[in-house]
């Protein structure tokens, strides 16, 4: 099932600034957040779409990747499967977007917009772990169809010796005596409003809201290592030239537990030998002799599936452009597909026996190979020589 459109969940124009971007997700996520709505799977749905939408279109270069390839250029070309795009969990939500309500989102700060956050806590500090970026060359082929690929990258990932912890052992970990086990630290100050609360991460624990006495031995307290994993990548059809798709959770471990990074897909197009891209669109010059030309003849074409025939009509003209329906690319948000467009070119050689200087002489005094140039084609002179003038 397509995703609806970013724009349209959040109620904004595509030209629409920052500020208002903000607004309308802010009135969203007030209207359908699962503290006001108890029990409600399709307000919690909306929530969660709403700050997908957010996610993308408040990011400058996530927004024009979006305005020009739709979902696909953001992770949304394909579901499940460990393929492009996941979602977020309402743990992402709350990590990131908390600034949206002064600090408050999901951490009790609701309760400014009519006391509906108090039943959630905010936790210790969620890390994240980094992106990762690879390159993906396509050739034709596999750009028309899509296509699986399985690459291996180095990346860091959890420890299995500590469980990710960082830790020797059980006993080797305690919490923050200073945040009690929170990550954060909150303080409360006067002021001429009244006391204001802040809460600012703990400088004792680095916001992990443990403290680690005996660090593991392989990964030297960090809970993460290095290591290589394959990674099976569903990449779909008509994906482009520098478009960077994006697969959630694949990127590196983040340090001493939490979210992973997400893994950035760098498209790179391989040239085809024969066929030039031109959008959806494919092009092809094919070159006939003269009696191919003059007499028709069939004649086989690439395509990105291979060779196919197609019939030169008696006469056919040098410049003549043929159009292949549906034998181009598909779009990558599947509007359809290009065509494939031949284009006509007569080969005339540049030397002669004297034999075929003959035969040529006598060809040019019929009256059949005397110039007689359509309507259309004088029209056509007119204007390049009033152009020119």
């Amino acid at each position: 099932m397509s995703k609806r459109d970013f724009y349209e969940i959040l109620g904004v124009s595509k030209d629409a600034s920052q500020e208002e971007i903000k607004k309308a997700y802010r009135k969203l996520a007030i209207k359908y957040h699962p503290d006001k709505n108890p029990g409600d799977d399709s307000a919690e749905s909306k929530f969660k779409e709403a700050a997908e939408a957010y996610e993308i279109i408040s990011n400058a270069d996530k927004r024009a990747r979006y305005d020009r390839y739709g979902h696909a250029g953001v992770g949304g070309a394909s579901g499940g499967g460990g393929g492009f795009g996941g979602g977020m969990s309402m743990e992402d939500i709350f990590e990131n977007f908390g600034d949206i309500f002064g600090g408050g989102f999901g951490g009790g700060g609701f309760g400014g917009f009519g006391g509906f956050g108090g039943s959630r806590q905010r936790g210790r500090r969620v890390n994240k772990g980094s992106n990762l970026r690879v390159k993906v060359t396509m050739n034709l082929h596999d750009i028309a169809h899509g296509v699986n690929k399985k690459i291996k990258v180095n990346k860091y990932v959890g420890c299995d010796a500590c469980g990710g912890n960082g830790a020797k052992d059980s006993s080797s970990h305690s919490n923050c005596s200073t945040c009690h086990g929170t990550g954060q630290v909150t303080r409360v100050t006067s002021t001429i409003l009244g006391q204001m609360q802040t809460a600012s991460v703990c400088h004792s624990c680095g916001g992990d809201g443990k403290i680690i006495t005996h660090k593991c031995t392989k990964c030297h307290g960090e809970g993460i290592v290095k290591e290589s994993e394959v990674i099976s990548l569903d990449i779909p059809g008509g994906v482009a030239e520098g478009m960077q798709l994006s697969v959630s959770g694949k990127g590196n471990a983040a340090r001493r537990g939490g979210v992973n990074g997400d893994l950035i897909v760098l498209i790179q197009e391989e040239k085809h030998p024969d066929l030039v891209r031109d959008g959806n669109d494919l092009m092809y010059g094919l070159y006939l002799n003269f009696g191919e030309a003059a007499m028709g003849a069939p004649i086989e074409i690439p395509t990105v599936d291979g060779k196919v025939k197609i019939k030169i009509e008696p006469g056919t003209q040098p410049g003549k452009i043929l159009r292949l329906r549906g034998k181009g690319l598909p779009d990558v948000n599947g509007y359809g597909k290009g065509d494939l467009l031949v284009n006509i070119n007569v080969w005339v050689p540049k030397t002669l026996t004297k034999e075929e200087q003959k035969q040529v002489e006598q060809l040019s005094n019929s009256e059949n190979f005397k110039p007689k140039p359509s309507a259309e084609d004088k029209n056509l002179f007119d204007r390049m020589k009033n152009f020119f003038e």
